[in-house]
């Protein structure tokens, strides 16, 4: 089959090319120049375990090419981003990616949103597909009477930066058309390249459960870092108490951290909040929490930079998560920002994952990109913000000396001790 992967990011790369070895013609469609020359030439322009190789065999065999111009194909996949502004979700590039690939639609096309979307957007794609070519008939929500040219569905992405390829195999898929016939004629493409179970159900359920998955994890990291907050309020170790009350055996608290960030679980539930303001309590204050947790952070180094008169701060880890490249919403960015506005203050930046510092942080004056024994030797204070793999092989006895903001955990020594039975 012949499919366009509209845009070239962090998910239509990856998915363009684990379709061309699954042996379909992939052409990625994209408006930026330089990721299409970067695709084109067999090049990866994020890093991802085993992207490269994958890339570089579906190139070298003509299966995967990119283009700025749309084509005819059998199956279009719509992967755009749909970042969060004040107003609500900011659906403009799915909008733009629909009107661009409307006049390349034929008869038999199926057109597949993939990009987290509110509940009603597919639906929204097939007035603008109508809007746009109305010699074509295109579906209506759960109309299965209704023939139509074109099928239009949401197929959820749900795949996990630094595990993509596997993911994009071995994870369920959620298959939501307009039309039941719409998702059965999806669930074709799925089914060449996925391993687990493609469920199909109606595109608003599909839509609201991409965003139920990331609130429901939101929900309960909420829960992990406001325990930590209850817990440096009381002079209690967060870290003792999670152990201990893990032992019950339907209890299972989550790590806290420095925040949330990323694409997905930091953004997903506005959506939701967006759609159902009133009825989205729980789930707009879980937002809010962790939206809050890197103010705290930062307060607790300022408190402690009041201490020096040029502070020295070394931030271990900037990216979103551990051991990944990625710093979209990250929460470490935003702390070590805020630390770099302190005056006086010098900022050493520990990060394994990136070749230099993003533009944000590398125009300041004040912040360096150095070694992990570069900073432990220079900090006065020291704060690991994300939990990348090469930190926890650092020795916790050589930071004794320092003022230390750990939230991650890592450097906690305080354990509880079993009973030994007589």
């Amino acid at each position: 089959m012949k499919v366009c992967t509209v845009g070239l990011g962090y998910i239509g790369l990856p998915t363009a090319a684990m379709l061309a070895s699954r042996g379909h013609e992939v052409v990625g469609l994209d408006v930026n120049e330089r990721v299409v020359a970067a695709v084109n030439s067999g090049q990866a322009h994020f890093q991802e375990p085993d992207l490269q190789m994958l890339l570089s065999a579906a190139v070298d065999t003509k299966r995967l090419r990119a283009t700025t111009t749309p084509e005819p194909a059998e199956f279009f996949l719509i992967a755009v981003p749909t970042p969060m502004v004040d107003e609500g979700p900011d659906m403009t590039f799915v909008e733009a990616a629909a009107r661009t690939i409307a006049p390349v639609l034929e008869k038999g096309n199926v057109v597949i949103l993939e990009s987290t979307s509110p509940v009603g957007s597919t639906e929204r794609l097939a007035e603008i597909f109508a809007e746009e070519r109305p010699d074509l008939t295109f579906p209506r929500y759960r109309d299965e009477d209704r023939e139509a040219d074109v099928a239009l569905c949401h197929c959820p992405e749900r795949i996990l930066p630094g595990q993509m390829l596997r993911e994009l195999v071995s994870n369920d898929r959620i298959i939501g058309g307009l039309t039941t016939d719409c998702a059965q004629k999806a669930a074709r493409l799925y089914q060449s390249f996925v391993m687990g179970t493609c469920y199909i159900t109606d595109s608003r359920v599909a839509e609201l459960c991409k965003l139920s998955e990331n609130a429901y994890r939101d929900v309960n990291i909420a829960f992990a870092n406001e325990l930590s907050i209850i817990c440096d309020k009381l002079g209690t170790d967060v870290w003792q108490v999670r152990e201990l009350a893990n032992q019950h055996p339907r209890v299972n608290i989550l790590m806290p951290g420095a925040g949330v960030g990323g694409h997905c679980i930091a953004v997903d539930p506005w959506f939701i909040v967006s759609s159902a303001p009133q009825e989205a309590r729980l789930i707009r204050t879980a937002r809010e929490v962790n939206d809050d947790k890197p103010h705290r952070v930062v307060a607790q180094v300022r408190r402690l930079a009041d201490k020096f008169k040029v502070p020295t701060v070394a931030c271990y880890g900037i990216t979103y998560k551990p051991d990944v490249d990625d710093v979209r919403e990250s929460p470490a960015m935003e702390i070590v920002e805020a630390i770099a506005d302190i005056e006086g203050a010098e900022v050493l930046v520990v990060e394994p994952n990136l070749d230099a510092l993003p533009p944000a942080l590398a125009s300041r004056a004040n912040v360096r990109h150095v070694t992990s024994d570069e900073a432990r030797e220079a900090a006065d204070i020291v704060t690991f913000l994300v939990g990348h793999r090469q930190f926890r092989r650092l020795e916790a006895d050589s930071y004794l000396a320092k003022a230390v903001v750990d939230t991650t955990g890592m450097f906690s020594t305080r354990k509880a001790r079993a009973v030994e039975r007589d």
